[in-house]
């Protein structure tokens, strides 16, 4: 069901973003004995090397959605980490995309509404 969203809601949205760690968010594969094959989201890009720490430091890493030693600690519902990885890296890009498209959409319907006011 879609709901509409208001221009409050559009505020705590942009407010959110904005508030959050600055951008770009990139997916890492990190390794160290404390987390094997760390799945991140970091503010620096993935080196392909699955870089151990003290390689990478933790002031880099905004979340994670895959952490593990001994065993899975931090994974998800549903094995999903790499993808949930993504999702969140580029909602750092996405979301603020999607609101100044929205404001976009909404300023030409309102051009649109004056315009056909003015023709009547």
């Amino acid at each position: 069901m879609s709901v509409p969203i208001s221009d409050g809601d559009l505020h705590e949205i942009e407010n959110r973003a904005h508030s959050a760690t600055p951008g770009p968010w990139y997916v890492r594969f990190l390794d160290d004995d404390a987390a094997a094959n760390l799945v991140a989201v970091s503010t620096v890009p993935d080196d392909g090397e699955g870089s151990r720490w003290p390689e990478w430091e933790d002031r880099e890493m905004v979340a994670a959605t895959l952490v593990q030693f001994p065993m899975p600690y931090v994974a998800g519902p549903d094995d999903r980490w790499d993808e949930n990885a993504a999702f969140i890296a580029h909602a750092r890009s996405d979301v603020p995309l999607l609101v100044a498209e929205v404001r976009r959409l909404r300023a030409l319907l309102e051009n649109q509404h004056h315009d056909d006011g003015r023709s009547c």
